[in-house]
């Protein structure tokens, strides 16, 4: 009875054997490094890998073909150099055989223009010939060649020697130059100043005149006071005198009534007195004004003559900037074309001039 298995132990048997085969096979997976392979696609990795290594290979087959390129066009420029070079050897032994053959010397007609039959003339005579492709006229070329280099030779001399005569001048002229220029400077800053003294002692004779033509003014008025107050003292005393009721004078009226009630109990002499008194009086009054005119026309005059000297002053200022501006855009001229003169003179001497790249290099860090 204990070796009878039932149908569904059987299959209960079964599955646990799949289960633990699949849980061994899972392990197997999960702690392998090799065959890892939860949460990635491996066709995906796969497929990748082939394509990189078709992309690899594409670009070694297109590099070999390049290099065969570059060594079969090395091959071919060498095969034309060397044809080439051929081609020259030849050309240049057929020339040396043309010349040979038929262009002899005793055949030129430039051999000598005035008797071209000298050779034929002279194979009579006894010259020792030269040997073949010796130089005959090796020492009148090398004296003729030595002339023409020591020719050439002073000539670059007095070149240099004139280049630094006129970098002389140059420099010469540019210190001139610059000398008139501060010269010109120095005594347009001296009319300026002038201009500007000339303007405070206006201003100030113009104050002192104001000052002066006020402290008269003020005199004046004191002056014409106190005659008033003195005038005022005599009516007031002649009043006093003249009146026949003493209580008048004391009137709360003023002097416009003590001066209508004046002419009562006077005689004639008295009044005629007090006539001349008035006139006189009046005659004050209108010099006065009249002197008051004249200062009141003088002081017109004055501040008329003080603006114009002042409009003067200003058109002189401004002429005086105007030739300060024109002088320092001549100098701005002229420095810019020594400028410019220089920069020229710098490319011709010097050919590697730096430029921004050359100057970007520096100051690049912070130490």
């Amino acid at each position: 009875m204990t070796h009878v298995e039932h149908l569904s132990d059987q299959i209960a048997a079964a599955h646990l054997d799949r289960r633990r085969n699949r849980e061994q096979q899972r392990q197997e997976r999960i702690f392998n490094d090799k065959f890892r392979t939860i949460g990635v696609d491996k066709d995906a990795l796969d497929h990748q890998v082939k394509e990189r290594r078709e992309q690899d290979q594409r670009e070694a087959n297109e590099h070999k073909t390049y290099v065969d390129d570059l060594l079969c066009s090395d091959r071919v420029a060498c095969i034309l150099d060397q044809r080439q070079k051929k081609d020259e050897r030849l050309l240049n032994e057929t020339i040396v055989q043309f010349r040979q053959q038929f262009q002899q010397a005793s055949c030129r007609r430039e051999f000598d223009l005035n008797d071209p039959e000298l050779l034929k003339k002279q194979e009579g005579m006894q010259i020792l010939p030269g040997l073949n492709g010796e130089d005959l006229a090796r020492k009148d070329r090398l004296r003729k060649q030595q002339e023409q280099l020591r020719a050439w030779s002073l000539k670059q001399q007095q070149e240099l020697e004139r280049a630094k005569q006129q970098l002389k001048e140059e420099v010469h002229q540019n210190e001139q130059s610059m000398l008139s220029l501060d010269n010109r400077a120095v005594e347009l800053q001296k009319m300026e100043e002038e201009c500007k003294r000339a303007a405070a002692i206006a201003n100030k004779d113009f104050n002192l005149a104001l000052a002066a033509e006020m402290t008269n003014r003020r005199r004046q008025e004191h002056h014409e006071e106190d005659e008033n107050n003195q005038t005022d003292i005599l009516n007031q005393l002649n009043g006093d005198l003249l009146t026949e009721n003493p209580e008048q004078s004391a009137s709360v009226l003023g002097l416009s009534r003590l001066r209508r009630d004046l002419y009562k109990g006077m005689t004639p002499e008295e009044l005629q007195m007090y006539t001349q008194y008035q006139q006189q009086q009046a005659e004050e009054k209108k010099r006065a004004c009249l002197e008051q005119r004249e200062k009141e026309l003088q002081d017109y005059n004055m501040r008329i003559a003080s603006a114009r000297a002042a409009l003067l002053l200003e058109r002189q200022q401004a002429r005086v900037n105007k030739e300060l501006r024109r002088a320092m855009d001549n100098t701005n001229k002229q420095l810019a074309q020594a400028h410019d003169a220089q920069t020229k003179h710098l490319q011709k001497e010097y050919i590697n001039i730096p430029d921004e790249r050359y100057f970007s290099q520096f100051n690049t860090s912070s130490r």
